[in-house]
């Protein structure tokens, strides 16, 4: 089989079947449908705590495993009992109960819907097929998504290049009919007084452009140029408020925050959203603009605020470094909520002098219209409610309500693993 310039994880599982091909005694695999779970539970912290749960286990048995292009996991074990695979598998659909994936029952190939276990020493082929299939999907899906960068005469062997004008073009024509849910994103912005444990206040639904670029453009930085980037966003604004539009889940139809453009919020796009909301649900809403956007054209930012905060949306200041804030005058700007980006200040060794200064301007702002994100760590809650702030938002929370999801949700009946092994 040829090698491939940049090796897929599905290429490289199938050229590790290929060498197991004469060495199949005591193997066996299972594949992990992770793609199957609805969007809010395959983001990219719950691809990579699965991973996590099943590497001991990789490690006791010798074991490979691969995480897929669409996020599911291939694992290929030796000396594991089928029964040994049942039980990591149920692990696993422990984080995810709240899913429907992981409350099917069981099948006769495994896991319902959410895993499918082989033994390679009788189902070798039938494993092999299913990765021949996933290698030919992956490989179909990277020639569509490379094809602008191959027809604007990149080098695959360049290093991440600017975007482009014509590129963009390229882009905004695939993007007009892309399915983006799996680069849909939830965040929750959370209270946190004290010691006590955050409480969700609302979520951001925000597309994830690291991810969006590695699908599309790998090669390319699709930020590097401001304006391009920019006028890239409000293509994205337009095809998110239209999936938005015909959601049908109910948390996407109060309590959430969008990333938007100033242009958007005058589009058609805009108003199709707006009139697809319920009665009420409106003052739950946040639309969030970035500083550099609404000074590129002050005039056109008031006009769209009026619009939106007679309708009811609240409307807050993102993108607002700490050294920004004796800058910004939050009631004359008409805006409700400021979100402040953390940085060494907040890391808990900072100068006093200075954090005296950040807490100031956070009390001058109104202390209960601050959220400070980018949270990573515990220090930097705590050193942003010694500042007067009670809203965050990061991936240190994430974590936090991850795990308590976790303890608060029962384990499932291990039927799976009764069935499997009463055959």
């Amino acid at each position: 089989m040829r090698q491939e310039p940049r090796p897929s994880q599905e290429y490289l599982l199938l050229d590790y079947l290929d060498r197991l091909t004469r060495l199949r005694e005591g193997r066996r695999a299972v594949h992990v449908h992770l793609s199957r779970l609805k969007p809010q539970n395959r983001r990219e912290h719950h691809i990579r705590i699965a991973a996590n749960t099943l590497e001991d286990f990789a490690r006791a048995f010798e074991g490979q495993m691969f995480l897929l292009g669409n996020g599911d996991i291939a694992l290929v074990t030796k000396g594991a009992e089928l029964g040994q695979l049942d039980e990591a598998v149920m692990r696993l659909r422990y984080l995810f109960t709240d899913d429907p994936l992981a409350q099917i029952a069981a099948d006769d190939m495994g896991h319902g819907r959410f895993a499918t276990l082989y033994n390679l020493e009788t189902q070798f082929e039938r494993f092999h097929e299913e990765v021949e299939q996933l290698h030919e999907e992956e490989r179909q899906r990277a020639k569509r998504l490379t094809q602008i960068a191959q027809q604007s005469g990149e080098n695959d062997g360049d290093s991440r290049k600017a975007l482009t004008p014509e590129q963009l073009g390229q882009l905004e024509k695939v993007l007009q009919q892309a399915d983006l849910s799996n680069v849909l994103r939830r965040q929750a912005i959370c209270a946190v007084a004290g010691d006590s444990p955050p409480k969700p206040i609302f979520n951001e639904v925000f597309v994830s452009i690291v991810e969006l670029a590695g699908q599309v453009l790998p090669n390319v930085n699709l930020a590097a140029n401001r304006w391009l980037f920019q006028h890239l966003t409000q293509t994205l604004d337009r095809r998110v408020l239209r999936m938005l539009a015909k959601a049908d889940d109910s948390s996407l139809h109060t309590s959430f925050s969008i990333n938007v453009n100033v242009a958007t919020l005058l589009a058609p796009e805009f108003l199709e959203f707006d009139a697809s909301l319920r009665m009420g649900s409106r003052g739950t809403l946040v639309v969030e603009l970035q500083m550099v956007d609404i000074f590129s054209d002050f005039s056109n930012f008031v006009f769209a605020r009026d619009f939106v905060k007679e309708k009811g949306y609240r409307v807050c200041l993102d993108g607002v470094h700490y050294d920004m804030l004796p800058f910004i005058d939050r009631q004359k700007m008409g805006i409700d909520l400021i979100k402040v980006t953390s940085g060494p200040v907040f890391e808990g060794d900072g100068p006093s002098a200075k954090k005296a200064e950040v807490a100031r301007e956070i009390e001058r702002c109104g202390r209960a219209r601050v959220i400070l994100t980018r949270c990573d760590n515990k220090t930097m809650i705590k050193s942003g409610q010694e500042m007067g702030i009670s809203m965050f938002q990061g991936r240190f929370l994430d974590q936090v309500l991850l795990q308590d999801q976790r303890r608060r949700s029962p384990p499932p009946t291990p039927k799976a693993a009764i069935t499997r092994r009463s055959r």
